[in-house]
């Protein structure tokens, strides 16, 4: 079944429940439990350069956004 649309196949295959159920099964995103995909920045949810030290949970771009407003100085 070729399709770039997966609603149309859902429709498709709610009629039949072992299908739909493997369909689900193995098209559905895993729950994390741990690991780097788990700790995510609390302002725009990136996973990727994650600063968790001291309880930021910001990325390293939102850290540099509101780095001053959390009491840091930049040293040069």
């Amino acid at each position: 079944m070729t399709t770039s649309n997966h609603t149309k196949v859902l429709k498709q295959i709610k009629q039949k429940p072992g299908k739909y159920a493997k369909y689900l099964k193995h098209n559905v995103p895993k729950e994390r439990k741990f690991g780097a995909n788990t700790k995510r920045c609390s302002n725009c949810g990136n996973p990727r350069g994650h600063i968790g030290k001291y309880n930021i949970d910001l990325c390293r771009r939102c850290f540099r956004d509101f780095a001053v407003e959390l009491g840091f100085k930049q040293y040069s």
